[in-house]
């Protein structure tokens, strides 16, 4: 059994994507106010209101890799939908129990074969889990399609941390007149630049064109590794890692209380393991042929 792969289109259909969206997008900002469940999700100063779910099993799609488990659709429901059955402003984990929070300037799109997060690179535009998906201490895997289409500034697609400070930052940094994508990790829980340990390619363009970003913590190994479409693009030493107990986010990271780094541009096929992929399993991945026994413990935008 394989992993089902997600082929890029060469660009975005960006008109397509804002007409199918406009409905959706003005229903979410009226429910992003008035949802029968909501939250103050707490990350330090100035915490914000999110709505929070949780897949019920009867709502729960078999996640990539874990054919094993079902799913119950209600009648003229996709059960390859993107989003929690009823609640089209929450991205349904397809693995585990941790859905995000999509924000009221995040909007949802298709690409040829699959589901896409649309951000604006603004400070309204991201999407928010509810928990950690892993402990940034510990080894994982964090992978998902991007599409950058800011010419400049450091760009954050994934994330975890707390309100000082992200644990984990995977996107694109713009820095000493160099932009590169990143795969970045903190040592320290004060956030501190000197504390921070990263892995960023070089020679290879960040905007405008699809790329796979991976990014490996293997707590054994003492390294970080960052992958680019499947390859290699850069690795350093770390030799301990920081894990904050705030949410996964889409679209930002934390930085010194603040957060930073809005996506601009599309981000699709979101997955996270426990566990160290190997250079030939983030090869696999790309390829689309990861072994379904390699199960991802969250995994979003992915039907």
């Amino acid at each position: 059994m394989q992993l089902a792969g997600f082929t890029p289109p060469p660009q975005p259909d960006w008109q397509a994507m804002a007409d199918r969206s406009e409905l959706q997008q003005r229903r979410r900002k009226q429910m992003w106010m008035a949802a029968v469940t909501v939250a103050a999700c707490t990350l330090g100063v100035g915490a914000g209101l999110f709505i929070l779910g949780r897949g019920d099993t009867a709502g729960k799609a078999p996640g990539p890799g874990d054919a094993s488990q079902s799913a119950t659709a209600a009648p003229g429901q996709d059960p390859n939908a993107p989003t929690v059955p009823g609640e089209p402003n929450l991205l349904r984990d397809r693995s585990g129990q941790v859905n995000i929070a999509l924000s009221p300037d995040a909007v949802l799109g298709k690409v040829d074969n699959g589901n896409v997060l649309r951000l604006r690179s603004n400070g309204n535009s991201y999407a928010q889990a509810a928990e950690p998906v892993v402990d940034a201490s510990k080894s994982f895997t964090v992978s998902a399609w991007v599409y950058n289409e800011a010419d400049g500034g450091s760009r954050f697609a994934i994330s975890q941390g707390d309100g000082t400070s992200y644990s984990f930052e995977l996107g694109r940094e713009d820095g000493n007149g160099k932009k590169s994508w990143v795969f970045r990790m903190q040592t320290d829980e004060k956030g501190a630049a000197s504390t921070a340990v990263a892995a960023t390619s070089d020679g290879l363009n960040t905007v405008r064109v699809w790329a796979l970003l991976t990014g490996v913590y293997d707590a054994q190994g003492k390294t970080l590794t960052l992958y680019v479409d499947g390859k290699e693009a850069g690795r350093a030493p770390v030799a301990a890692a920081w894990s904050g107990q705030g949410p996964l986010q889409l679209g930002r990271s934390r930085h010194h209380g603040i957060w930073s780094g809005p996506w601009a541009g599309v981000i699709g096929h979101v997955l996270v393991w426990d566990k160290p992929l190997t250079a030939d399993q983030v090869l696999a991945l790309k390829g689309g042929k990861l072994d379904k026994e390699i199960k991802p413990v969250g995994s979003w935008l992915v039907g």
